[in-house]
């Protein structure tokens, strides 16, 4: 099986052991969940729109480079369409596709989760810094 696709920008690893691991394996990492959220939230956005959104106040922000690498990987694996059109200046936006609105709606309930425990794994993963100061800084 290939662990490419003809465009040689998805990192997929397939053959995949279950189906958890083919979904950990298009969401994995840092940015792309968040990318996939702000695209939820946004609707169709522009890249200068979309990297704005994923600063938010609470950390640096997506840098361009990694912004336009994930994207690529999202388009790849089909949870994302860019559209370009052909205008001075170049026009790109960026969408979800069918799928990549399945992914978000699998995707809810970890949000969930992660409100639910938000307190304790801020205790663990971050001591001395309380869920207050840490949702204050999310919502910018």
């Amino acid at each position: 099986m290939s662990k490419g696709t003809s465009k040689g920008t998805s990192k997929s690893k397939g053959p995949y052991s279950c189906g958890l691991d083919a979904a950990v394996d298009i969401v994995g990492g840092k940015w792309k969940p968040m990318i996939l959220w702000a695209l939820h939230v946004g609707g169709t956005l522009r890249f200068g729109e979309l990297r704005r959104n994923m600063g938010g106040g609470h950390s640096p922000g997506i840098s361009e480079k990694v912004l336009s690498r994930q994207l690529r990987e999202l388009e790849a694996d089909g949870v994302v369409h860019r559209e370009v059109y052909g205008e001075v200046p170049p026009r790109v936006e960026y969408s979800l596709t069918e799928l990549g609105k399945a992914l978000n709606t699998a995707l809810l309930p970890l949000g969930e989760w992660g409100d639910l425990h938000m307190k304790e794994i801020v205790a663990r993963k971050h001591p001395g810094q309380s869920k207050e100061s840490t949702v204050a800084a999310q919502s910018g």
